[in-house]
């Protein structure tokens, strides 16, 4: 009865004094660096990506032991909403922990997304707000001077990773690059007899005044018939784009400029519903206004 006691009385504290004890242990093991070598890498973290797939791929690039035991440190840290997106420099001689508060501001680079039919100012400000952070202490991007180079219509929208020292200067060459590999030559060749500064302009104009995709090649057709015939263009965009409130920056929009459909029409309204409604005289836009307004 008394070895019986014993051995539940071992198995309790083992289970529960020395179980704990080496867990621990394990867990810091865990923790500790991988190698004793430094060997710096890029690592990247993208927008949105959450801290288990961070953790996932920072045991796969070899700079944590342990995923698991990352993410735990993380939580016991509190920072995970302070791990940043971008691009570090890491090395696997550095502990968990050391890497954990490196995510919390040492980015070399910093995601920044330029949604489409931006005009160059608003892009500005975006990129200034991503920039122009506490822990950036390398900051130079001149606001003005971005607006001064971008050229409206080709700072072409996506999502880039920008070095924080980044000048205005290197930031319009690389979207106005991106426009140029992305927006294929052969878009820009046309039937229409535009020039490519032309194009990109009315492309501005389809950005704004057509609801569906089925409506860009019209609406290009109707805007060179009227400038064909000397007609004003009386589209509210051009107001916008005149000061520099519009980015054509989108291939759609390019492809329906450079090919426009060959029509009679000349006018255009939208009803309350989004429902486009053509003519070819002023009489007939007339009654479509009487009609549909």
């Amino acid at each position: 009865m008394i070895r019986k006691k014993f051995l539940i009385f071992s198995i309790l504290f083992v289970v529960l004094i020395l179980a704990p004890i080496v867990l621990n242990q394990y867990y810091n093991y865990l923790l500790k660096s991988r190698s004793t070598q430094e060997s710096f890498q890029i690592f990247i973290i993208k927008p949105g990506q959450p801290i288990a797939q961070i953790a996932k791929n920072l045991e796969k690039a070899g700079l944590v032991k342990n995923a698991l035991a990352f993410r735990l440190l993380v939580a016991q840290m509190g920072i995970a909403k302070n791990i940043q997106y971008g691009d570090f420099r890491l090395s696997p001689n550095k502990t968990s922990r050391e890497i954990a508060q490196e995510l919390t501001h040492g980015a070399i680079d910093v995601w920044v997304t330029l949604p489409e039919g931006m005009r160059v100012e608003q892009q500005a400000d975006l990129i200034e707000s991503k920039l122009k952070v506490s822990s950036n202490d390398k900051y130079q991007f001149d606001k003005k001077e971005y607006i001064k180079l971008a050229q409206e219509g080709y700072m072409f929208p996506d999502t880039y990773l920008i070095a924080k020292d980044a000048a205005a200067k290197d930031i319009v060459e690389r979207l106005r690059q991106t426009f140029d590999e992305k927006v294929a030559k052969n878009l820009l060749v046309t039937s229409s007899g535009l020039s490519e500064d032309e194009i990109v302009i009315l492309a501005s104009l389809i950005e704004k005044e057509a609801k569906s995709d089925e409506e860009r090649s019209t609406i290009a057709g109707i805007l060179l018939n009227r400038v064909d015939v000397g007609m004003a263009l009386e589209v509210d965009a051009t107001v916008s784009y005149a000061k520099g409130y519009d980015s054509a920056n989108n291939t759609w929009w390019i492809r329906s400029a450079a090919s426009p459909a060959q029509t009679d029409y000349f006018y255009y309204l939208h009803d309350s519903k989004g429902q486009i409604h053509y003519a070819k005289t002023v009489e007939e836009h007339n009654k479509n206004i009487q009609d549909f307004l």
